[in-house]
């Protein structure tokens, strides 16, 4: 297979500024008629083809059983959050106690993994929402994030998702997400700049209000105590 110069620097132009095409993560309407133990076989043989390529011998010992490995991870923890059966159940409560102040979760650690060049994304998401009557519980944010962080991603993508999903667990537009993270698609290749990270933002509601942004900044930037 010939690989058409062009079009490879248009690729990379693409993988270079984090394009996202829509706040949906693409995947086809078959994605999962395959059971995980299947997907697994699959991506083990062609983990395998790709060390091959690269001249590696996958009969020393450290290497034989990387294929499998790198398949297992793919699809249980790497890429686990694909899959709609593995969405956290947010369970929603009455707001007895008449809380009436933003709620924020702030350095939840993110893992998750650049869909230009497979590499990791890792840093925090602080979340916030402003009770309309129903609250939920706070390890439900923290599943929130790494669900959606689960997947190949694009960090804008992966902001929007959090805030959407929230919004639709409280039936409240007034949820905001904030997430600062380095790519190691910049820090580790291409240009290799091992200071620079990623913020992005999603302000949903009152949230876009200056002064109840202000706030929610505020806090998020409070050095916590303990």
């Amino acid at each position: 297979m010939k690989l058409d110069k062009k079009f490879l620097e248009e690729i990379e132009a693409i993988g270079d500024d984090h394009v996202g095409t829509s706040a949906q993560t693409p995947i086809r309407d078959d994605a999962f008629d395959l059971s995980d133990d299947e997907k697994i076989a699959r991506i083990a043989k062609d983990v395998s083809n790709i060390l091959e390529t690269l001249g590696m011998d996958l009969t020393d010992d450290s290497l034989s059983g990387t294929p499998i490995r790198v398949a297992k991870m793919f699809v249980k923890e790497t890429f686990g959050g694909l899959h709609p059966e593995r969405n956290p159940k947010a369970s929603t409560f009455d707001n007895k106690y008449k809380y009436g102040e933003m709620l924020v979760e702030k350095n939840i650690v993110v893992y998750s993994t650049c869909e230009h060049h497979l590499l990791p994304i890792v840093g925090r998401a602080h979340v916030a929402y402003i009770s309309n009557g129903t609250v939920i519980g706070l390890s439900k944010m923290n599943r929130i994030v790494d669900y959606y962080a689960k997947r190949p991603q694009v960090q804008e993508r992966m902001t929007m998702q959090v805030v959407q999903e929230l919004q639709k667990a409280l039936g409240t537009k007034d949820v905001a997400c904030v997430i600062d993270a380095k790519h190691l698609c910049v820090n580790s290749r291409g240009i290799r700049d091992i200071e620079s990270s990623t913020v992005t933002a999603e302000f949903g509601g009152q949230f876009k209000d200056p002064k109840t942004k202000r706030e929610f900044l505020d806090y998020i930037s409070m050095e916590t105590q303990f």
